[in-house]
């Protein structure tokens, strides 16, 4: 044991606040943690009075009820006895513990034994050791936190109590250093107790006044705050900084192995197919033959059962008889393999340990364990994300190709390759021909099937090296390396035939065609954006020429599509600005008794190419998305008129009006066309829209919907062309038309094809027996007028009576037929 002055001075640099109280209620005793967390200064230590650090009238009860001398340790650790709050200087509230009340009086030679108490009670081990670092005394926290009785600890030095198979030697030997020279010091160590089991240690050593070369040494357990170093160190610094999956596991394992040097660890990811791939190892650990698969038993069997496997002597178990002369050859001869699992209980990978000691984990290595697989699971669940994100981001989430982002990402290294070699490249762009027409009769589910079934194909035909991706809705390119024109030929051919076969999707067998666009490289262009911009071109050509077909690109198609966009600027420039005019062709009674109505025609007059045929920006306007501003304008402009004419007292009995099938799926056209008829004051039944087949075919629900709307409105349905498609007739008695239009190409084989002629009087006896009205239009010579009025036809629309006019000159055809009258 030590002298009283030692042991005086040992009380003084304890980690714990300690203090003595007379029977007065005064404090004779107070070292400097406790002053500095009672706020109070040496000199006014003995002077102030317990009681008016209490904070209750409750608190001083409890002080009254305890014999006095009381010896106190203020700690603000949990688990002490007897708990009582003082207040402090500072306004804080430490935890006080009652140790045991002091036998004998208070005076100052007893003081000493029970401040010998006081050093007993603390967790610390608390030691004074001499000039040659030889240890003197040792209070019971030395024997409580080491292992080492005193009779064991006395007269021999602290590092030979403490040295363990992974403890630091050159930390050992700086601490003893600084010791002999009887200097104050501080360091961490890793130590280990008798029975071998790790600890950390914060070493904390002050010489005595009046004896340099005597030393009172503090030795606090830190294990606790070391294993939260990796928590809150490196490894989350790392999660912050988003840094690689794999950089965040090595820094784990290094973390580990830094504070628990007696492991080995590894962390592995758990795949889709059930096995595991390395993320992190030393290289003891690491698959042979430079794979990243993780074929360790006891990891296997964590990620597939789900819950943690421990096998505690590597030499005997036969778990890891694959595996057991590696490991053992690497001084391991214990493995504790942990499942990683997700906040939603996934099991993401594995965590193991593997030590150089049998047997079980210890409390800190299971400690350890927790926080890290805590870190382990949220990065891996970050990985996650970020791919979830990335896939979203990059790839197309109904086939898993490729988008168009990602496309001209990995399309960048074929392309230098081939300039860099010399070599050809092809680029495809390959469409689905009347997709819309399977998403509208089979469904989109049937469409979707389709689209996936495709994708898979095209990777079986195109091969390995080709970049494939899907551009957007039923639109895919596909870029081969190393192809000249002779073999992207036969390429498309294949594509073209893979597609045209049958494909069966659920419970249906669909029958598709496809329209591939070429562009090859070097020859139409070296820039990817050149190549897909022609091969789009090429795609289109194919697929107007009626699909089915592959087409190369041509100089000619990108002089086409220079001028068709220069079209739909003038285009929408014209309709905005009115550019637009309607014209008018009269329908005149089959039986001369005078105008039927008129049909409003669009044209437009190009400022630099003149008349453009409505077959030609009609379809423009649909492609650029202006056919229902375009329906609009036409409805608006030719109500106008129909007003105008009226109120200038011109009989003109109706007006057609052609729409083009979108207008129909507008939900807004019933109210668009209510809205016209009232502002105008025209009756309804002065309206005529013109529907075609495909109109009355349409799958779309707003079609009929709108239909049956307007023919409650009063306004007049005229089913065009009729007589033209296959489905007419069986659609006719459910349709709320109130006339037909006998297509023009009938009209031209009479007097010379007899089938036109049959097919003729049938669709007059058809009209004639549902009660609605035939037109024929196209009327050009007057040998068709007089057999089709000779057969009943009630009205006729053509050339033979007037072309399409403007308001002014139909307006005058109008007078002139009046005066011929």
């Amino acid at each position: 044991m030590a002298d009283d002055t030692a042991l005086r001075q040992s009380l003084q640099e304890a980690a714990d606040g300690l203090l003595l109280i007379d029977q007065d209620g005064r404090l004779p005793f107070c070292n400097r943690r406790a002053c500095e967390l009672l706020g109070l200064d040496d000199a006014a230590t003995a002077a102030t009075a317990l009681p008016e650090l209490l904070t209750t009238d409750e608190h001083a009860r409890w002080l009254e009820a305890q014999p006095a001398p009381l010896l106190l340790a203020a700690d603000a650790r949990p688990g002490r006895r007897d708990d009582l709050w003082l207040s402090t200087g500072h306004g804080a509230f430490p935890r006080l513990a009652t140790l045991r009340p002091a036998a004998g009086h208070a005076r100052e030679p007893e003081y000493i034994g029970l401040l010998s108490q006081a050093l007993d009670s603390s967790d610390n081990a608390i030691f004074l050791c001499d000039s040659q670092a030889r240890i003197r005394y040792v209070n019971t926290g030395f024997v409580r936190m080491l292992g080492h009785a005193p009779d064991q600890a006395l007269g021999r030095q602290p590092r030979e109590l403490i040295r363990g198979p992974h403890t630091d030697v050159a930390t050992l030997d700086r601490l003893g250093d600084q010791h002999r020279a009887g200097r104050a010091h501080r360091d961490h160590v890793l130590g280990y107790r008798r029975d071998g089991s790790p600890l950390w240690l914060s070493v904390v050593a002050t010489p005595l006044a009046g004896a340099p070369h005597t030393l009172v040494n503090v030795f606090t357990d830190i294990t606790e705050s070391k294993t939260h170093e990796v928590l809150n160190g490196k490894v989350l610094d790392a999660l912050a900084r988003e840094q690689p999956l794999a950089t965040t596991m090595a820094l784990v394992r290094e973390e580990i192995e830094r504070v628990a040097p007696d492991l080995r660890v590894a962390v592995a990811r758990g795949e889709a197919d059930g096995c595991l791939s390395v993320l992190a190892a030393p290289a003891a650990l690491m698959p042979a033959g430079g794979t990243t698969a993780w074929d360790h038993p006891a990891c296997l069997q964590a990620l597939r059962r789900g819950r943690a496997v421990e096998v505690e002597d590597i030499a005997r178990d036969p778990m890891l008889d694959s595996h057991r002369a590696g490991l053992l050859a690497q001084g391991l001869r214990a493995c504790w393999s942990n499942p990683i699992r997700s906040t939603a209980g996934q099991v993401l990978g594995t965590l193991s340990f593997h030590c150089h000691r049998p047997g079980p984990p210890t409390a800190w290595h299971r400690r350890l364990a927790e926080l890290c697989l805590h870190l382990c699971a949220l990065a891996l669940e970050r990985e996650q994300a970020r791919s979830r994100m990335h896939r979203l981001a990059f790839y197309d989430v109904l086939t898993g190709l490729p988008n168009r982002l990602m496309f001209n990402a990995l399309s960048e290294q074929p392309l230098l390759q081939a300039e860099q070699h010399g070599t050809p490249m092809a680029l495809l762009y390959l469409t689905l021909d009347r997709f819309k027409r399977i998403n509208e009769s089979q469904g989109h589910a049937a469409g979707d099937g389709l689209l996936r079934d495709l994708a898979r194909r095209l990777h079986d035909i195109a091969g390995a090296e080709a970049v494939i991706a899907r551009q957007v809705a039923d639109e895919f390119t596909v870029l081969v390396p190393h192809c000249a024109q002779h073999q992207v030929a036969t390429l498309c051919e294949a594509l073209l035939a893979m597609i045209a076969a049958p494909t069966v999707v659920g419970s249906m067998t669909l029958h598709a065609s496809a329209s591939i666009g070429v562009a090859m490289y070097p020859d139409d262009g070296r820039a990817l954006d050149t190549l897909l911009r022609h091969a789009d071109l090429a795609m289109r050509r194919a697929k107007d020429e009626g699909g089915g077909r592959f087409r190369f690109f041509s100089a000619d198609m990108n002089r086409l599509a220079q001028e068709r966009l220069l079209l739909e600027a003038t285009l929408r420039e014209s309709l905005r600005h009115g550019g637009l005019r309607l014209h008018y062709q009269p329908q005149v009674h089959g039986d001369g008794s005078g105008l039927y109505g008129v049909e409003a025609l669009l044209r437009w007059r190009h400022p630099h190419l003149g008349d453009i045929a409505p077959a030609r920006f009609v379809p423009l306007a649909e492609e650029c998305g202006l056919m229902a501003e375009l329906s609009r304008w036409v409805l608006e402009e030719a109500c106008r008129q129909h007003a105008h004419w009226r109120d200038r007292g011109l009989e003109i009995p109706r007006i057609a009006v052609n729409l083009s099938a979108s207008a129909f799926e507008l939900p807004s056209l019933v109210d668009e066309v209510r809205d016209l008829l009232e502002r105008h004051q025209l009756a309804p039944g002065a309206l005529v829209l013109e529907i075609t087949e495909g109109v009355m075919l349409s799958e779309q629900p707003q079609v009929p919907a709108n239909l049956r709307a307007l023919h409650a409105l009063g306004v007049q349905l005229s089913l065009d062309d009729f007589g033209t498609g296959y489905s007419s007739l069986s659609h006719l008695h459910r349709l709320p038309i109130s006339e037909m239009k006998l297509d023009r190409s009938f009209i031209s084989g009479i007097g010379h094809d007899p089938a036109a002629g049959a097919l003729i009087l049938s669709v007059l006896r058809i009209g004639e027996s549902l009660g609605k009205h035939v037109v024929a239009e196209g009327v050009e010579t007057e040998a068709q007028r007089r057999f089709l009025t000779d057969n009943g036809s009630p009205v006729l629309q053509g050339y033979l009576f007037a072309p399409a006019l403007s308001a002014e000159a139909f307006e005058r055809w109008l007078g002139g037929q009046a005066g011929a009258s």
